[in-house]
């Protein structure tokens, strides 16, 4: 709006100078691009990172098993908390236990694994994910979480875009008030020797 504004106050103001109008305009553009450029390259990023995760998201669950697996005795270490970077939760109390379970192929394993189950007696039954092999695997992406962060690099792409045309605003007023000064001084130069002196002008 402060753009908009600028653009029409120097059109018809009598003191205005060609560089104030050129600064008015291209504060004018970055507005604009700033409105609709940027929204833009974080929608583009955000879309193409969530349809980039969705193939994974996809990838892993068909790599990945939901497998139950009988404790039989808990592990050194105990209880413990763990954020799970590929799932949409909060931190969650994990439990080391010594497990045993059978491969899609039916051979047995034994594996130390982490469960968030509250029932780590031995004998009781926990869910684990497995590869297709049967060994312990972690927790295969899930969709919300893709979503999530195809949202978050969206907003930092946008961010960068908006940081990128204020940086080119600035840089280009800069310059403009640079030639601005060096007209200055090369007028001041061709005038200042004959100031004050009788006749000068005439």
């Amino acid at each position: 709006m402060r753009a908009l504004t600028g653009v029409w106050r120097w059109r018809h103001n009598p003191l205005r100078r060609a560089t104030d109008r050129h600064e008015a305009w291209v504060a004018l553009v970055a507005f604009v691009l700033l409105v609709l450029a940027a929204p833009a390259v974080g929608w583009f990023f955000g879309a193409r990172t969530d349809d980039a995760l969705q193939v994974s998201v996809r990838a892993q669950q068909a790599r990945s098993h939901l497998t139950t697996a009988v404790v039989v005795r808990r592990a050194a270490g105990g209880r413990h908390f763990v954020a799970d970077p590929e799932i949409a939760t909060d931190r969650t109390p994990q439990t080391l236990v010594l497990a045993r379970w059978r491969a899609p192929d039916g051979t047995t394993h034994h594996a130390t694994v982490s469960t968030s189950s509250r029932n780590t007696a031995p004998g009781a039954r926990i869910r684990i994910w497995t590869d297709r092999e049967g060994r312990p695997a972690l927790r295969p992406m899930d969709a919300p979480t893709a979503h999530t962060h195809a949202a978050l690099a969206g907003f930092g792409a946008a961010m960068v875009a908006a940081l990128m045309i204020e940086a080119g605003r600035r840089l280009i007023v800069w310059r403009m008030v640079q030639q601005r000064y060096e007209r200055l001084d090369q007028a001041w130069s061709r005038a200042g020797p004959d100031w004050g002196r009788t006749g000068t002008g005439s």
